[in-house]
């Protein structure tokens, strides 16, 4: 970012913009263009309405102050947990419930469809719950036996 332009924090902890005039935009929030393919390439600062106010085309070249804001506001937006391992399901139709590990721990999660199961990139997917959280399987054929087996009757 160059020195006409800063993020910061406000009094009550939201991100805030100063943009090259001076002027100051508010509960801003940072979104990435592609945060499971190349979250290291292109960060938008966005206003509460979705408007973009600035554009970082590259993470490694973001002043450290700025980014670590950056980060903090990302983890805060982007939990999304990554399935290590799926152990049990109640049934192969859907709806079904799912036992799953991830990195966060185990948890049980109902999956409406089998659309709900996405392939984002090579054998990287992306399952929804019926509550819209949403789970990231990084390596599909990186699963244990037992998982690759009960994943693939959904797909």
């Amino acid at each position: 970012m160059s020195q006409t332009q800063q993020l910061a924090r406000d009094a009550l902890g939201r991100l805030v913009f100063i943009d090259a005039t001076g002027k100051r935009h508010s509960g801003v929030h940072p979104v990435r263009a592609f945060p499971i393919t190349a979250p290291a390439v292109g960060i938008g600062i966005m206003d509460q309405s979705g408007k973009e106010l600035y554009w970082y085309p590259d993470v490694v070249k973001i002043a450290e102050a700025e980014l670590v804001l950056i980060e903090e506001e990302l983890a805060a937006r982007e939990f999304m947990p990554v399935i290590e391992k799926i152990t049990k399901v109640s049934t192969f139709a859907t709806p079904s419930i799912w036992d799953i590990e991830t990195d966060r721990g185990p948890t049980r999660i109902r999956l409406k469809g089998e659309e709900d199961i996405r392939r984002i990139a090579g054998n990287t997917l992306l399952i929804a719950d019926s509550n819209g959280l949403q789970f990231l399987i990084k390596d599909s054929t990186q699963l244990d036996k037992v998982s690759k087996k009960l994943l693939d009757r959904f797909r």
